[in-house]
């Protein structure tokens, strides 16, 4: 019988590559293993994804090929299956890219492998040119260059030879046949030089290089593996991928919450910035929704689970960005399309130079193959290749930091070229749900008296309106009645009755009979009734009619209540300088007019159905680039249709459907994503061109031999060090 298929999918992180090509190298030799059906890496996370046939080959076996090119390799765990042990162990093991920019320099350089190698190649360079400066044997100062070389450059060597195999000519491959070249040719200082250079090189870039890939891992260790959890009357403390749905929890304070869920006992205030960005602590009640990796600073909670842990919003948030840091943007693919056919072109360049000079015109062979070793060095495309990843990971860290997710480059790029932003108003601009906004009395009965009988009536109502009558009640402090006789009118409204004091002194209480409903609840209204009814409709609001079966006592108004940042918010986006704003509503032209007005927007488009909110945002497209900013629920077609689309809020259709997500629900957050996005695509710029120029520079001197082999380095190294830092300065944004 033919054994059938098993493919599976091994999620690892790789720590140690110095630049792309060494993605491209590791990639191209997991590709030639049997069983292995198909491998990528993202350089900028470092994250590897093999899918393979466990008939043909095992996780073993990927692991060792993987750590034979030299570099680091351990599985990524899934956020339940973490262990206290496990995750102690993964972040010790990243020695290069997570622990190392966070222990002291010294450290770093005298306890990890690569520090010590650079220090021991550092050492053999300098006692080869004490030796030489004494006069000692040219076999003594071999030998110390030699060592020097071989410490350093056996990793690059394996890695380079790793790289010829799989038709990939990578700097190290280019840096093994310079350093191998210049002691062929005599110049053992050269290749010494060599070697230790782009040792240290390599080893700053990836020490730097670190900060930038930790967004997960920092993300990861927020979430508590284990959690107290009741069970028959006890406490005992599990693994969190042994909770299960609708399980109580117990979180003390000081303690970070394991598992999104709902109070159900306990008050107290709860850090959320992990998730929102916020910086100030929010209080938490019955009721109240909690989220997986926030930080309990007051009370004992005792929390009813509402999803499993790899279901909660943190590990959402997780995969996204995972998903974020290994994107393409349009530039990186312009760059790595350049980078694949500049190298061949200078490597042809190289072999010229070498030979056609010392065949053509009698010139020094040794000579020209020295220049053509620098060309070689200097024809690495690192520089330029790392620009735009390093700065896209960058970006996405910091941003996942304020609580802004960007689902990839793609998304950073259209939204800094974005130049009109169009919002949509029902729970983006606005709350999306009904507000009091003016009671207004109609006979004896003042203001506060009729909202107190319409919010009586409505105690044991789940009708929108009536908990917006309820919770203004609840503002103002009220004492509520309970009514009596309750009888729910279809279409129209609620009847019941409520204690009134009595007009005869030989009784204390009359029972009265109150009406709160719509309009269709009341025959006949006053000329004054009708008027305050139809300002109250022309002006956008619903009337709540509230009266007794003989006369109508007020009317409550209500209406979708703005957002308390979207003045404040409108006012940051427009200092970004966008060219238009623009407000889009399904309401009709004079709630749309008072809207725009009050949050500071000077053109809207009012009475428009979903498919003409599309239609709006692609005529907008004739003008530019395209921004839609909405709630994920009812804009999805605008939202899809724009060129970057903003979700404001945490809601599972946010999360799957828009470009960027304002995690906190904060509308202020969107002038960052913009100006984030903006600096984003010039840092790119930055780096491509400065990477551009000094290729070009470099390449010229070299070929006319003004530099040599240890100034190419320098200068390769130096420059991918310096696109580094740039994009690093995202995280300051």
């Amino acid at each position: 019988m033919q054994e059938v298929s098993q493919f599976h999918t091994l999620k690892a992180q790789v720590n140690g590559m110095d630049c792309p090509s060494c993605a491209k190298t590791i990639q191209s030799n997991l590709e030639q293993l049997p069983g292995v059906n198909e491998a990528s890496i993202s350089f900028g996370s470092g994250r590897l994804n093999v899918s393979y046939d466990s008939q043909g080959i095992t996780q073993k076996d990927i692991f060792r090929r993987v750590e034979s090119l030299g570099y680091q390799i351990q599985p990524v765990v899934a956020l339940a299956d973490r262990t206290e042990s496990a995750r102690q162990n993964t972040t010790s093991s990243q020695e290069s890219s997570k622990s190392a920019p966070k222990s002291k320099v010294w450290k770093f350089w005298l306890t990890t492998r690569r520090g010590q190698t650079v220090i021991l190649s550092g050492l053999g360079l300098v006692l080869g040119l004490i030796a030489h400066s004494l006069g000692l044997s040219v076999w003594v100062e071999r030998v110390f260059y030699g060592v020097g070389m071989l410490v350093a450059g056996f990793p690059i060597a394996r890695a380079g030879w790793f790289a010829l195999l799989s038709r990939e000519a990578d700097m190290n491959l280019l840096m093994t046949i310079s350093a191998l070249g210049a002691c062929i040719l005599g110049d053992w200082i050269e290749g010494a030089m060599v070697v230790f250079l782009f040792s240290l090189g390599t080893t700053l870039q990836t020490f730097t290089l670190g900060r930038t890939r930790n967004a997960i891992q920092d993300l990861m260790d927020l979430t508590p593996s284990v959690a107290t959890v009741k069970r028959d009357g006890e406490e005992i403390t599990i693994p969190i991928s042994n909770i299960e749905v609708g399980e109580i929890i117990t979180v003390r304070p000081g303690q970070r919450i394991a598992l999104d869920g709902t109070v159900i006992s306990g008050i107290g205030a709860i850090d959320q910035a992990p998730i929102t960005g916020e910086s100030i602590p929010v209080d938490k009640e019955p009721g109240d929704t909690v989220f997986a990796g926030t930080f309990n600073q007051t009370g004992y909670f005792e929390i009813k689970t509402t999803r499993q842990a790899n279901e909660t919003t943190m590990a959402r948030i997780i995969h996204l960005v995972e998903s974020a840091q290994s994107s393409r943007a349009k530039s990186q693919k312009w760059v790595d399309k350049f980078a694949s056919v500049y190298t061949p072109v200078v490597i042809i360049l190289a072999a010229l130079i070498a030979f056609i000079p010392p065949l053509l015109f009698a010139q020094s062979l040794q000579d020209w193959i020295y220049r053509a070793l620098t060309l070689l060095v200097i024809a690495c495309p690192c520089a330029l290749v790392i620009s735009t990843p390093v700065s896209i990971v960058s970006a996405i860290g910091a941003a996942t930091r304020k609580g802004v997710l960007f689902k990839g480059g793609m998304s950073l790029e259209n939204a800094g070229k974005m130049n009109i932003l169009a919002f949509d108003k029902t729970g983006t601009l606005t709350e999306g749900l009904p507000k009091v906004l003016d009671v207004y009395s109609l006979g004896e009965t003042n203001s506060t008296s009729v909202l107190n009988i319409a919010a009586s009536l409505e105690q044991n109502s789940e009708h929108p309106l009536a908990k917006a009558i309820l919770a203004e009640a609840k503002v103002r402090k009220l004492i509520l009645q309970q009514p009596q006789d309750f009888i729910a009118i279809a279409g129209k409204g609620i009847q019941a009755k409520l204690s009134v004091k009595s007009s005869c002194s030989c009784c204390e209480t009359d029972r009265v009979t109150y009406l709160v409903g719509n309009r269709r609840l009341f025959l006949d209204l006053s000329p004054e009734a009708q008027s305050k009814l139809k300002e109250i409709t022309q002006l956008g609001q619903t009337p709540v009619l509230v009266g007794t079966e003989q006369n109508l006592l007020g009317i409550i108004a209500l209406a979708d209540g703005l957002r308390l940042e979207a003045r404040e918010a409108v006012r940051l986006i427009k200092q970004t300088g966008l060219k238009e704003i623009v407000m889009l509503t399904g309401d009709i032209e004079p709630v749309a007019r008072q809207m725009a007005q009050e949050v500071g927007i000077s053109q809207y488009r009012a009475e428009l159905l979903p498919e003409d909110k599309l239609t709006q945002v692609k005529q907008l497209q004739n003008l530019g680039t395209v921004g839609m900013v909405g709630d994920g629920i009812n804009d999805a077609p605008a939202l899809a249709s724009a060129n970057v689309s903003f979700a404001v809020g945490r809601t599972d259709i946010a999360l799957e459907t828009a470009d960027v997500v304002l995690v906190s629900g904060d509308l202020r957050r969107l002038a960052y994503a913009v100006t984030l996005s903006r600096q984003t695509v010039s840092v790119i710029k930055q780096n491509i061109l400065f990477s551009l120029v000094t290729k070009g520079l470099f390449l010229l001197l070299g070929s006319f031999g003004v530099v040599g082999l240890a100034v190419a380095v320098l200068a390769d190294m130096g420059s991918s060090l310096l696109v580094t830092l740039n994009g690093m300065r995202l995280f300051k944004v």
